[in-house]
């Protein structure tokens, strides 16, 4: 039974709304916004001492054993020219920062269920957990749809996460890790544990919203970031033709054909419409996703090659999170037969455990971890991310 105190990497910010911005229904005055990039201010990290929480209920205090910086905590310390947190989306401070992890299950409320078993946990057990808290009685999680609950909660967003030795979370976000047991070594297990969840986020832009692909169908991603290189590697095993990735970082694009793509387009150096016209023999693609938060850059492209390509009924999926609007034609649209979705989130739709499963039957996650951490190098590495693109997942192992 764990007791006391632990270190913990906290994220703090200033309440200091934009002018004409308003209160919404979810807000809390000073203290949490689904507005962020609105609202927060000179955002700073700190390592300090926290009490271990006691769970009670259905939670579960996990211990933690890696832990992945995500493109989320480096925008959420990270400003605009007038010093305002470029994460656009919900966040609460105070709040201990991380939400890509893994653990042993240290502790568990008398009402908490492994839903492995369907009994109660007994400590012990290795598990990932969903980042993503969705209260299952609103009208959204009613209908099927829990990303979209409207008393969301999210670890290491506005309540706290995994940057530290331990985190506390309800039994119904956690997944056990056992079937990768049998392909893996077990160090290595807690680090494709922490990867799940953002596999997970690329499985549901891809295939719960995007709709996936059917063998010999193209595919064109943009950015080749942590969800990125997971999407292609998804799609590949679900036998796209040709996965074309856009991104100019070479450490990102070398590690991007280990990892399912076919070819890679530096969009610096040449035309992106240009280069995947030449590649496909000018059909271009089925499915377009937009993983790099740049989307008044990188949309006129995408829309050159719905317009040009031959293929009809492409699908585009927004993924990353910017505050930008995309500038988009309707025309294009109507006349190729184009959709734009967005994807927000991972849970339900079964992608934990299907992602877990992918992995189990040799879907191999381990290059994208490039740097492993300990807890009190976390601040200075989610500052570095800001600039340096070389890495692709540091992670908190320990």
């Amino acid at each position: 039974m764990a007791t006391g105190k632990m270190k913990a990497v906290r994220m703090y910010a200033e309440w200091a709304p934009r002018p004409g911005f308003k209160l919404g229904p979810k807000d809390i005055e000073g203290k949490q916004t689904y507005l962020s990039s609105r609202v927060w201010k000179n955002p700073t990290i700190k390592l300090e001492e926290v009490d271990i929480p006691k769970p009670k209920g259905n939670e579960v205090l996990l211990e933690i054993k890696a832990c992945g910086i995500c493109g989320s905590d480096v925008h959420i310390a990270q400003t605009d020219e007038e010093g305002y947190m470029l994460y656009p989306g919900l966040t609460g401070f105070p709040v201990t920062i991380g939400h890509e992890l893994s653990g042993v299950v240290a502790e568990a409320g008398p009402e908490a269920k492994d839903k492995r078993t369907n009994k109660p946990f007994k400590g012990g057990e290795w598990v990932c957990t969903e980042e993503m808290i969705w209260c299952g009685s609103c009208k959204p999680c009613a209908d099927g749809f829990p990303n979209h609950c409207e008393r969301l909660n999210e670890i290491g967003i506005n309540v706290d996460g995994g940057f530290a030795k331990y985190v506390m979370v309800p039994d119904k976000s956690l997944w056990s890790l056992d079937p990768l047991r049998d392909k893996y070594a077990d160090k290595d297990i807690f680090k494709l544990g922490a990867l799940v969840e953002p596999t997970s986020v690329a499985y549901h832009a891809v295939v719960t919203r995007g709709g996936g692909v059917k063998p010999g169908e193209n595919v064109v991603i943009l950015g080749g970031g942590p969800i990125g290189l997971a999407a292609a590697s998804i799609l590949k095993r679900q036998g796209a033709a040709m996965v074309i990735l856009s991104e100019p970082e070479k450490s990102r694009a070398d590690m991007a054909l280990k990892m399912g793509a076919d070819a890679i387009i530096n969009p610096i150096k040449e035309s992106l419409a240009d280069g995947v016209l030449k590649l496909t023999r000018g059909m271009g693609a089925k499915l377009y996703l937009e993983a790099t938060g740049l989307p008044t850059t990188v949309y006129p492209e995408i829309e050159r090659m719905l317009w040009e390509g031959r293929t009809l009924n492409s699908t585009v999926v927004v993924v990353a999170r910017a505050d930008a609007k995309i500038p988009v034609t309707g025309e294009v649209l109507q006349v190729r037969r184009a959709n734009i979705v967005g994807s927000y989130g991972h849970s339900g739709h079964g992608n934990f455990p299907k992602v877990i499963d992918a992995m189990a039957s040799g879907m191999n996650m381990l290059p994208m971890v490039t740097k492993e951490i300990s807890l009190d190098e976390v601040p200075k590495y989610v500052v570095a991310l800001q600039t340096s693109k070389t890495d692709c997942k540091i992670q908190l192992v320990q």
